[in-house]
């Protein structure tokens, strides 16, 4: 492989002494649950998502879970999710026996379509749950507007999406609480799995705080049916050496997909990703579409370029929804972008030269199709 697609070992290769050094303070301080490192980059990510709380959890699906939970929602309640987007998005929802109610994306921009929403909201809604997904930000304006004309609570899946912003606001502090993974591969990656919780609720950030933690506050003395959701005080350590460079690693991925979007205009058969003029996305993922992906994919491949398929089968065809009854056709344009999303080697650490080499590979590959 001349250029894989993600690269877990220039992160470290690069902040080596800080890591290390995080880490043996973590070793020597003797407490390794819910202590001192969770509690200050709790602080230290609020303030950079410019949210009044956050709470560490044990990674980005239970941070949704636990929102749904502390907000009340449960069986016979609805909530409205993305038809495009990875199945946590979903199984958070019906973890908490509520209803997964998709409603189809944007064709171009693969987030939620807020003009689709109202037509899928009924007196069981209780929250829509958009996702930033790829990196780039949903249209949370419009998203927040129709939520408050409804009364209903907005919680951002911004797994994929730290430092975006929306109209110059960062995700993570748009909607009434966002949850966040930091598992290795998202711009903002622990060294195993982890998540966050961030919102301006004092009162949801504790619920969230008792849910996580078998319902309690003081050991031994169980105020409710909790769980074990907490993130530990390593990743929080490690987590706390990265976040000072979020920003500037993101910047570079930006440099990337600016490269690769003025290289690849103009490409036959090739669709690229559309950026709405109020969106600052953060290039988690660079996704092209062709209608002939396998093929294209198997291309790159021979080129000794690595790329993943993000995501091959919507949440919707599933074997995991399948007792729901949908079937192909029953959200189209989720379907397609399954059908013919691509996505190429970007990140922080990717070096211009194996970006051209994925450039020459694109191209040349597209030729052949």
């Amino acid at each position: 492989m001349k250029v894989p697609f993600l690269d877990f070992v220039g992160p470290y290769e690069e902040l080596k002494p800080e890591l290390d050094a995080a880490y043996e303070r973590f070793m020597r301080s003797g407490w390794y649950i819910l202590g001192k490192e969770t509690e200050t980059f709790e602080k230290e990510f609020a303030t950079y998502c410019g949210s009044k709380f956050c709470v560490g959890v044990g990674n980005g699906l239970e941070a949704l879970h636990l929102t749904l939970r502390a907000y009340g929602i449960g069986k016979g309640d609805e909530v409205i999710v993305p038809s495009n987007t990875y199945i946590a998005t979903w199984l958070a929802v019906s973890y908490t026996d509520a209803t997964v109610v998709p409603v189809e994306c944007d064709a171009h921009t693969y987030n939620l379509d807020p003009k689709l929403i109202e037509a899928a909201i009924t007196p069981r809604t209780k929250a829509i749950m958009p996702v930033h997904l790829y990196g780039q930000p949903a249209d949370m304006d419009s998203i927040m507007a129709i939520a408050a004309k409804h009364g209903l609570k907005v919680i951002e899946d911004n797994a994929q999406a730290q430092g975006a912003r929306c109209n110059g606001r960062r995700t993570g502090a748009l909607g009434h609480s966002a949850g966040h993974s930091f598992y290795p591969g998202k711009n903002l990656g622990a060294f195993g799995d982890g998540g966050a919780v961030t919102t301006d609720d004092e009162t949801l950030a504790d619920k969230i705080r008792v849910l996580r933690n078998y319902g309690s506050r003081k050991k031994y003395f169980n105020e409710i049916k909790g769980y074990n959701s907490r993130l530990d005080e390593m990743q929080s350590a490690l987590l706390r050496v990265k976040l000072p460079k979020l920003d500037e690693w993101n910047a570079r991925r930006a440099g990337i997909a600016n490269y690769y979007l003025n290289e690849f205009s103009g490409v036959a058969g090739l669709i690229l990703p559309h950026v709405p003029n109020w969106a600052e996305p953060v290039w988690h993922l660079f996704v092209v579409r062709h209608s002939k992906r396998d093929a294209f994919q198997q291309r790159l491949a021979e080129a000794g370029i690595g790329t993943l398929i993000h995501y091959p089968v919507p949440a919707h065809l599933s074997a995991a929804y399948q007792d729901a009854g949908w079937k192909r056709g029953s959200l189209p344009i989720a379907e397609n972008a399954a059908d013919t999303v691509l996505s190429l080697p970007i990140g922080p650490h990717l070096k211009l030269e194996d970006a051209r080499l994925v450039v020459e590979a694109v191209k040349g590959a597209v030729k052949t199709l």
